[in-house]
């Protein structure tokens, strides 16, 4: 499943599930663009891959800024070349219900979940047109699927847009090669929910068929994939990875 060649460019790469994204491309042989919004997050990551023998740049933007983003994915084809690979992983939440969330904190989930998506494709596209092939994976959650019952109705709005993106670029973009699809993870092994309390542990795994939560390295290799060759002939689907959580 050989991608070497290519560029990848991944988004919230600093850690967590878009770090084990970042150097799982960069072991099928792509050049990675580790992008976050922290700075030396982004660099301990790219440091890593370079040692390994790797090629890597890190690039820090705020998704929510499109001429950020523009100027990232214009540097990233100057250092790097491409991208052909974009993974659109950079997330925030902000829990509350309905008639507790801020308005503030509304907005500012769907500009990074939703908004930063659409820009970071609207700016990749280009270069992916020019070589007439490109990935697009869209990194979105189980609770686009569901709604979310841990009261983060903004999450769960912005991963549901980000499933339909998913399918009207896949559309769009298919004259050019350029495939679109998502991912859907739930309770994957991260820094964030090993911070989690026992009890929550327990009733998020006991909600799950095959009793575990995923590995970050399960999600990376489901991208890898996705990024193929071998995947060719997907689009506009979205891959869901939760241990039998929510079956279609």
């Amino acid at each position: 499943m050989s991608r070497e060649g290519r560029t990848a460019l991944v988004t919230g790469a600093g850690r967590g599930i878009g770090r084990g994204i970042a150097l799982r491309l960069a072991a099928a042989g792509c050049r990675v663009a580790v992008s976050d919004i922290l700075t030396d997050a982004a660099e301990a990551v790219a440091a890593g891959i370079r040692s390994i023998g790797g090629t890597a740049v890190a690039v820090a933007a705020d998704v929510r800024d499109w001429e950020a983003v523009r100027g990232m994915c214009a540097s990233v084809h100057e250092t790097l070349g491409g991208p052909e690979i974009l993974v659109n992983n950079a997330g925030i939440i902000r829990r509350a219900t309905l008639e507790t969330v801020s308005l503030e904190d509304w907005d500012a989930v769907l500009a990074v979940n939703l908004t930063g998506c659409f820009y970071c494709c609207r700016a990749a596209v280009p270069y992916m047109k020019a070589a007439r092939w490109g990935r697009i994976i869209n990194v979105a959650s189980i609770a686009a699927r569901t709604g979310d019952i841990l009261s983060a109705p903004g999450y769960a709005s912005s991963k549901a847009g980000m499933i339909a993106l998913t399918k009207t670029l896949a559309r769009e973009l298919a004259p050019w090669g350029i495939t679109v699809n998502a991912i859907a993870p739930h309770a994957i092994e991260t820094e964030m929910s090993a911070e989690w309390p026992p009890e929550r542990r327990r009733e998020v795994v006991a909600s799950i068929p095959l009793g575990r939560m995923g590995t970050v390295e399960e999600v990376a290799e489901a991208v890898a994939f996705l990024a193929s060759p071998l995947a060719g002939f997907i689009t506009g689907s979205t891959l869901d990875i939760n241990g039998g959580a929510w079956m279609a």
